[in-house]
């Protein structure tokens, strides 16, 4: 299976960095292909703004869903944003791995999402292309989420609330308002208070669930 990875961590040694560790080298031995985006290690430009577009519809006033389309039919968008569509385009698979701050995404992957996930690539709103229609129909997402608190405090009487309508958001409005396929989270929980044994257990875990993946 072809696999794109997309990895939004600052710290390489930290726990998130082994679960992406485990990750490459477990997709590796099943024979998966896979490419990666570690976008805090390439400082992936997180704000769309103009010089998203090389051609421009209209100079005069900016307009981002509109300069989307034209952009994705014209193959005009910026370097970095044309190849993760390319990534996109070749993947069977994408999976998301982030800590979960403020209750979301990292600043950093929520503008991928805003530059990446373009109209006229992911959907197409004008004619009813979104959700089972979505244009990424065929290909599977999944999230792979840190969080700091433990799970009491994420479940649904929990004080934060069940995590499970936290990523509702992600998992519902953006990859499958995409036309995505969405498998089954995995979450860590307590991730500041994590003991070696239970880091060993979780990366073990996360390396199963990883082997179950069809090739």
């Amino acid at each position: 299976m072809k696999i794109h990875y997309v990895y939004a961590h600052p710290e390489p040694r930290s726990f998130n960095g082994a679960l992406k560790d485990v990750a490459m080298i477990t997709l590796a031995a099943r024979g998966h292909e896979v490419r990666v985006s570690n976008l805090y290690a390439t400082k992936f430009k997180a704000v769309l703004d103009p010089q998203d577009f090389r051609i421009r519809v209209r100079h005069d006033l900016f307009n981002p869903a509109q300069e989307q389309i034209h952009g994705v039919a014209t193959g005009s968008l910026a370097p970095d944003i044309q190849e993760e569509i390319e990534r996109i385009s070749w993947a069977d698979l994408l999976i998301f791995q982030f800590p979960l701050w403020w209750t979301s995404m990292p600043a950093i992957l929520k503008g991928w999402f805003d530059r990446v996930f373009a109209q006229g690539f992911v959907v197409d709103i004008a004619q009813g292309k979104v959700y089972e229609n979505g244009l990424l129909k065929g290909k599977k997402g999944m999230l792979v989420v840190t969080c700091g608190s433990p799970s009491e405090m994420y479940s649904p009487s929990g004080i934060h609330g069940d995590i499970r309508r936290h990523l509702s958001v992600i998992e519902h409005n953006i990859l499958e308002f995409a036309g995505l396929s969405v498998l089954p989270s995995f979450l860590v929980f307590g991730v500041p208070s994590i003991t070696p044994e239970r880091a060993a257990q979780v990366l073990k875990e996360y390396e199963q669930v990883l082997a179950s993946l069809p090739v």
